[in-house]
């Protein structure tokens, strides 16, 4: 592996491309550190010493997740990559919906371009929703729970649209930067961001850990972590190929077809996206709460109760149950059994045994949902993994092995080695994956 990392540095257009990558992370990272104009850095801080400890910690854990602790911090760069996510996932359900983005995505290289375009627009629509809730929260001082210290240095209105209109501003040079990385780096620019930021928590995470409960308790926990990581990597590459055979057929004076080829259906199918779903989902009834002041109101009680501490097993149920039902869904809409079949016995392909065109939807329909299930419950174990750890040694919820950080790690990480590969075998050279 050592020596591949040498021959792909050795390589000039390959070493230039990831040095530049190297580059650009750089400077996201140190727009992750610079606060916005009109920030109280010292107060902050102060706060955020606080708020860590308390019972409202995980409330904005997600959203500071891809920030890399920045949206505490109320840097340059508080929202990091998470309107550009949503977004995302907004366009990839309205497609399914809406019949003219469908047509546009039908379209090939042009279509595309368009839905990116419409996805930038959306981006800094929910930047600029996302940054002046944020802001009213600092500026009422309801961000940090537990803490009287002012955020802000003055509360006047131009403060307020000067750090709304930065953090915008900061989303958007972030969307330049991921796509820099895509168009001259290796890799998808925006999930090598991503990667960036959720790396960052592991010293502090691993620290705390050790800080609470030692060098034995933190040796174990990296042990449990190598573990876990080999079994995300096995079940991320874990897939159903389902054979597919080509007749042949004459077109002109050639001969086309009599190939076979297979469906690649992940057990994995849906990613990382429905345990994003969930958390975002059961953030809204806490966040609702956190606006609560009145002491004896029973069902904001309730939810401080049951559905804000990562520790309660209603909490973890509801948490579980979410996750298994959004991967079913995200799978159901991102994978059209009766378009594949459709496309199989157009261009004269058939599963072996199974009658092309109805039956081979119904077939894939089966595979489909058999395969599920045990994505499902992955997903969901993998996510309650930092719930667990901070029931039992009060970890920090952003726990490091576990959760949304381990999946979109390893992910990442697979497919960038992936890409690195192909380039390297391409000049003849031993790569990383055997």
């Amino acid at each position: 592996m050592l020596s591949a990392f040498a021959n792909a540095f050795r390589t000039p257009d390959l070493r230039r491309k990831l040095l530049f990558v190297l580059m650009i992370i750089t400077i996201f990272r140190l727009g992750s550190q610079v606060p916005a104009p009109g920030v109280d850095v010292g107060n902050v801080q102060a706060c955020i010493d606080i708020a860590s400890s308390g019972s409202n910690s995980s409330l904005y854990s997600m959203v500071n997740l891809f920030s890399g602790g920045a949206l505490l911090q109320l840097t340059i760069f508080a929202l990091g990559i998470m309107p550009y996510i949503t977004a995302s996932i907004i366009l990839q359900l309205l497609v399914v919906v809406i019949p003219r983005l469908e047509a546009l995505k039908k379209e090939g290289q042009s279509g595309q371009t368009k839905i990116t375009q419409y996805t930038r627009y959306l981006t800094l629509g929910l930047a600029v929703l996302q940054a002046t809730g944020i802001v009213a929260l600092a500026r009422s001082g309801n961000l940090l729970q537990g803490c009287d210290r002012s955020l802000l240095r003055d509360d006047t209105t131009a403060t307020f649209l000067v750090m709304v209109v930065t953090m915008t501003a900061g989303t958007a040079v972030i969307m330049w930067l991921g796509e820099l990385i895509t168009e001259r780096g290796i890799g998808n620019g925006m999930s090598l961001l991503i990667f960036t930021q959720v790396i960052s928590h592991f010293p502090s995470s691993l620290w705390a850990v050790q800080k609470a409960n030692g060098w034995w308790t933190l040796s174990i926990v990296v042990v449990i972590g190598l573990v876990i990581i080999a079994a995300v990597i096995f079940v991320e590459q874990a897939q159903r190929r389902i054979p597919v055979q080509y007749a042949r057929r004459m077109v002109g004076r050639k001969m086309f077809g009599g190939s076979s080829t297979y469906i690649p259906l992940k057990v994995n199918q849906a990613g990382v996206i429905p345990v994003i779903f969930a958390s975002s989902l059961l953030y809204l009834p806490a966040m609702l709460a956190s606006f609560n002041n009145d002491p004896n109101n029973k069902w904001a009680t309730w939810i401080n109760d049951y559905l804000v501490r990562g520790d309660h097993p209603l909490y973890m149920l509801a948490f579980f149950g979410l996750i298994v039902f959004f991967t079913y869904f995200y799978v159901s809409i991102t994978f059209n059994p009766q378009e594949v079949a459709d496309n199989m016995k157009k261009y004269g392909g058939f599963i072996p045994g199974i009658r092309a065109g109805k039956p081979t939807e119904e077939y894939l329909s089966y595979v489909l949902s058999r395969i599920t299930l045990p994505g499902a419950l992955y997903l969901g174990l993998i996510a309650l993994i930092p719930l667990i750890a901070f029931a039992v040694i009060g970890a920090n919820q952003n726990f490091p092995f576990g959760g949304t950080s381990i999946l979109i790690m390893v992910g990442v990480a697979l497919d960038t080695v992936k890409q690195i590969e192909s380039q390297l075998q391409q000049r003849n050279y031993e790569g990383f994956l055997r």
